[in-house]
């Protein structure tokens, strides 16, 4: 991974960067779980998001470090 990216002048790091598409995309796998019925299999419901977004937030970064 780089170690920096310049978005209009402002240095961020990629993480900080690849941590909205991760947001919207556990939103939308938590909202089909939901309605499925997944989390009345899940004992704390929040800390199973919180889990789910880590979990997609660390496949788009090692996804991203071999496309680059």
């Amino acid at each position: 991974m780089i170690g920096e990216v310049s978005l209009f002048g402002l240095y961020m790091p990629p993480l900080l960067l690849l941590m909205l598409p991760a947001l919207l995309v556990s939103r939308v796998l938590g909202s089909l779980l939901a309605r499925a019925g997944f989390y009345r299999l899940v004992w704390h419901p929040a800390l199973f998001d919180l889990s789910l977004f880590v979990i997609v937030l660390g496949s788009l970064a090692h996804f991203a470090s071999n496309w680059s």
